[in-house]
């Protein structure tokens, strides 16, 4: 018995959605050098309004999480097109 999702994979294959890979550890390589490169970080400086970082912290104890991951969160959200801004 197989589960949804091996039953999922083999429709893909069977319509043709698979390719086979001609050199598949170069492959793997370039998507590990593309994760790595998208979790890379650089440390930046800005200034904040303390009364603002008051409110951040608060609301990433809200969240359960660290306020500079929070930041860095709405930071990839913007530059990602999920949250607009209107100015």
């Amino acid at each position: 018995m197989i589960n949804k999702e091996e039953k999922e994979l083999l429709e893909e294959i069977e319509r043709d959605e698979w390719k086979p890979v001609k050199n598949l550890n170069e492959e793997k390589e370039k998507l590990l050098r593309a994760v790595k490169e998208r979790n890379k970080k650089k440390v930046i400086s800005i200034r904040v309004s303390e009364g603002d970082i008051r409110k951040l912290k608060k609301k990433a104890l809200e969240t359960g999480i660290p306020y500079q991951t929070l930041i860095s969160f709405l930071i990839r959200q913007f530059v990602e097109g999920k949250v607009k801004i209107e100015i």
